[in-house]
Order: C-alpha cells, then structure tokens, then sequence
C-alpha cells in the first residue's frame, strides 16, 4: 500500500524536486555555504529537524585510511532528521562541493540556469554530487506528500567530500549508530537506477623517488661522460620492473569471488606517473619520480598492500650494486580500505526489492568502485551501506563539459529513496 501512496506521491511532488535541484544549481556561485543555506530551507520544508554541524577536517578522526594535507578552514555537514525513531534506523548522505567555478569553462548552455536538454538537466556539479543532495531531501518531501511518517529515526546529511573535507567521517563520529546507510550519487557507469553499488575497493596512492648521480665534469653537456654517471631513470626501469612483478604476483595471488566474476581480477597495480630530468636534453636526470595507485579488495589492509609495495621496491634494490647504495624512497600519500555489502544481506535486498517495485526493473550488483564514499559507514563504523543515483555524465571533475543527469532518472530516484525509507525504517501514517 505505501509503495503506490509513495509512488503517487512521487509523481505530484515531481516539479517541486526539479525546482529544488535547480535551485541548488543556481546558488553554487555565491558559494558552498549557500548551496546548504538553501538545502536546509528545503529540508525544514519537508518536516525535518535541521542542524549544521561544524568542524575542521583535521581535527575529524579517520579510521582504517589516510591523506595529507586536509583543508585548514573550518566546514559545515548540514543534517536533517526526521521519524519518530523506534524502528530501525538509516543515514543517507550525498555530498554538496563540487569542482571550482571556472569562468572560462567552454559549457554550451549557462552552467547555473539549470537548462533541459533532450531529456538532461545541465548544471555545474549536478551529478557530482547536487543530484543526490537533492534526492534526499525530495525523498522526505514525498514521504510528508504521502502523509507517512518513518517510524525508525532518519539522517539526511550533506557532507562535503571533495579534496579531503572528511565530512561524511565528521558525521559518523558525531550521531548515534545507524542500522543503514546510503550514499546518493549519480551513477558514473551508464546504469542509472538499473544499478546499486555495494562493494568499494581500497586504494594505496604511491610516490617513489630514484636517484642518480652526474658526471665528474664541470662540462654543461653530459653526453660524453654518460658511461661515467648514474641515470636515476635508468635505475627507475628496475623499480618499474619490480612493480610489474608485484602487479602480476598480486593478480595471480589476491582474490575476490565478485570482483574475479566481473572483470578477471581482485587487485591491480598503476604507474600513472614518470617525470624525471629537465628541459635541456644533453643534461643527466639526477632523479626520477614514479607516481601509481594499487587498487584492492574488501577484505586485504592497508598495511598489508604497503608492506607488498616495500618489500618488492627493498628486494629489487638489493639486486642494484647503486640502489642498494642509494634505496629508492617510497612515500604514500593517500590510502583508503574497501568494504562491501555481500549478496543476501537485508540491506541489499530491500533496495533491489524498492527500485523493482518503483522503476519495474530488478537492478544489477555493481562492484566495480574503487574508493568510493559507501566504504566510509562501513570501514569507520561497520554500518551496512550501498550507493543508487540516476544516470548522469559529462563529469566536471573528468575535465569534461555540459555536465549532466538524466531528468527521468532523477525522479525515479526521488521515489526510490522515499521507497527504501519507507521499507527499511517502516512507516506510519500521519
């Protein structure tokens, strides 16, 4: 019965979340502040109690992960809570910071006008992430719509993300657990709402530094004296070398049963990055920087991964008379652990069952998220949790332009989110 009050409800109030959406498109210029300025006007419309959290990212405990450098000024997490709190309980959160603004973006429509196109609702951020932002508070809008009140207690939070802001982590240490949590994204894959995401692979960002040695001259080319020099990206081909091997061991070693079925293997190593040398071409590179990422399953630590990384750079060092010498330094600037929600789990169940229910298709499992933010309820406090959003492209954050997310999608979300409140938490009406 809620299931088709919800659903109606859905399709009256479908205006009223487009304008919302909008709204928050419109109001990025004049800052983050403004854009959850306007999200808790639209959460204390939809019946919710609001409250703005504040906090400093480097003050915000972090559990099972790193990163350096967190931004210094001081952030804003806006909740909102509503139900009447004995049933069981769920957190969903989307996150309101997207990209900076960029005056010379080279967009084909006003990224801040909030533009239909073909079926796409255009703006800046709008699927990174003010679409799930947005979803969440429309979800509570339609749920008042209906006349039906959550029995279990419900957090809507917008937590910055972005560049380390640790807002969803400042969230999760400061409220009473949750039996549930959701993260509202706009889906990068092409599924839309034919997905959910349940497992989030960890991550292990690498920086390792090669050096090398100069000629004995005081000549400015050192072309002649080559044979008499170091080459530090000589010496880097037998870490790259080394790396290889690690790659391939891990592949052969490391499993995961869901990550093998989709795509062949649980763990991959990345050199994204070698620099070395200057500009002049007849001049010896005196060191060479090798940046990369090591992706892993649910289930492997962080310092197991690193000591992987270590052990295999100390070992192909050992077997370099000028590496032994001069060790390669290794640093890791970021790393993140991964966490799933296994098939059967009620959690996963209720969503599959809702988005069947509202868009009368059975969705897909999609595993295929490395560092994703549904690890964070679970790594930092093994709250179950996984991530819907509608189709959406065009990702700022991808150097690309018109940003976009699919309208129909949108308000299928909306229904489907209003739906799985309604089914995990319970409902009452009045």
């Amino acid at each position: 019965m809620s299931a088709a009050l919800i659903q109606a409800a859905a399709t009256a109030r479908a205006d009223a979340a487009l304008a919302l959406l909008r709204a928050l498109i419109a109001a990025q210029p004049d800052g983050e502040a403004a854009v959850q300025n306007c999200l808790a006007d639209a959460l204390r419309a939809a019946g919710a109690t609001v409250r703005d959290h504040r906090y400093f990212p480097a003050d915000v405990q972090l559990l099972h992960e790193f990163a350096a450098q967190p931004p210094p000024e001081e952030r804003s997490a806006i909740l909102g809570e509503a139900g009447a709190g004995d049933g069981p309980s769920m957190i969903l959160f989307a996150h309101p910071d997207s990209e900076p603004l960029q005056p010379a973006h080279g967009w084909s429509v006003d990224p801040f006008a909030g533009v239909v196109r073909d079926g796409r609702l255009y703006g800046w951020g709008i699927s990174d992430d003010l679409s799930g932002v947005a979803i969440m508070v429309s979800a509570l809008d339609v749920l008042r719509a209906a006349g039906l009140t959550p029995r279990g207690r419900v957090v809507v939070a917008s937590t910055p993300s972005k560049r380390h802001a640790r807002g969803v982590h400042a969230l999760l240490h400061s409220l009473p657990p949750a039996d549930a949590a959701v993260y509202l994204h706009p889906a990068e894959s092409g599924a839309g709402m034919g997905e959910v995401k349940t497992h989030a692979s960890g991550q292990l960002e690498f920086r390792i530094v090669v050096k090398g040695r100069a000629p004995d001259t005081t000549e400015p080319g050192h072309t002649s004296f080559a044979h008499l020099a170091v080459n530090a990206i000589d010496k880097a081909r037998i870490v790259l070398d080394a790396l290889s091997a690690l790659d391939a061991a891990r592949g052969a070693r490391v499993r995961h049963a869901v990550l093998d079925a989709a795509i062949g293997r649980a763990t991959n190593l990345l050199v994204a990055g070698i620099t070395g040398g200057g500009p002049k071409a007849s001049r010896m590179p005196l060191e060479c920087v090798i940046t990369g990422a090591i992706a892993f399953p649910p289930g492997e630590t962080l310092e197991a991964v690193r000591a992987d990384i270590e052990t295999a750079i100390a070992d192909a060092a050992r077997s370099d008379a000028w590496l032994a010498a001069h060790p390669p330094s290794i640093t890791f600037p970021a790393g993140v652990t991964g966490a799933e929600v296994p098939d059967g789990h009620p959690l996963l169940e209720a969503t599959r069952r809702v988005i069947a229910e509202q868009t009368g298709t059975m969705p897909f499992v999609n595993p295929l998220h490395t560092a994703s933010d549904i690890r964070n309820p679970m790594v930092q406090k093994g709250i179950p949790c996984v991530g819907i959003g509608p189709l959406g492209g065009s990702l700022t954050q991808n150097g690309q332009v018109d940003e976009w997310v699919d309208v129909a999608d949108h308000l299928r979300a909306v229904a489907v989110t209003a739906a799985l409140i309604a089914e995990w938490c319970g409902v009452e009406a009045g």
